[in-house]
């Protein structure tokens, strides 16, 4: 899955945190000891994520444990640099804020004397009710948004590839992009939105693979190659 691939009261700009699902690992590197999740995946190479202090080492099945610590040893200086980058900060949610929305970034900003919501190029104006939250309006009006964008997308590819009775709802899992159910009903995580529409299509179009194969198999890739060219 494409590389630019936690609950919204966390930072919104921050992507969900990939799964860490492998196997928990240590090795005693020059700066110290270094603990790192190993995952096995279908892949050629090695490679590496940091996500806040979790360490992630992705690797093709037939890699042996030395090939892969060589790997690491060999980026122990970007790990250590990755470990040391100020963690971001929580969205604020205040007129003047900035939070990405599909492949964009807009600013926060509150209208008066009106109730409603508009967004333009770079900006994302509310107008609020007396006493109402500018968090709880604009969250509202980002899942009504996304809801609607993700019907239109999945409606449009499965439309395509001859796929019908799809039920599409919101997710807001923290290690998951989508999910598919084999009863035709499709997940999609609200911070998906904050993608280029591309990257969306392209996990919506995973998603909907799934209807035909249940699994991660040549087949499966093959599928998904053919929603998404």
């Amino acid at each position: 899955m494409s590389p630019a691939l936690r609950q919204l009261q966390l930072p919104f700009d921050v992507p969900p945190r990939a799964g860490n699902a492998g196997r928990l690992r240590q090795l005693q590197l020059a700066g110290g000891i270094l603990s790192y999740h190993l995952v096995r995946a279908r892949r050629r190479t090695i490679a590496l994520s940091v996500d806040g202090d979790a360490i992630e080492a992705r690797a093709p099945r037939h890699a042996t444990i030395a090939d892969i610590e060589a790997f690491i040893r060999e980026k122990e200086r970007w790990i250590r640099r990755r470990l040391a980058e100020p963690r971001r900060r929580p969205l604020v949610w205040e007129a003047g804020a900035r939070l990405p929305w599909l492949g964009r970034t807009v600013t926060l900003a509150l209208r008066h004397g009106e109730i409603g919501a508009w967004l333009s190029d770079d900006r994302l104006e509310f107008g609020l009710a007396d006493g109402a939250s500018l968090r709880e309006r604009a969250l509202d009006w980002m899942r009504r948004q996304a809801l609607e964008f993700f019907r239109e997308r999945v409606a449009e590819l499965a439309r395509l590839h001859g796929l019908r009775g799809l039920v599409v709802g919101l997710s807001n899992a923290q290690t998951r992009w989508g999910s598919c159910g084999s009863n035709g009903r499709i997940l999609l995580n609200l911070r998906l939105m904050m993608l280029p529409p591309h990257l969306i299509d392209y996990v919506a179009a995973h998603e909907l693979a799934h209807l035909r194969e249940l699994n991660h198999s040549p087949r499966f890739w093959g599928i998904v190659a053919l929603l998404y060219p």
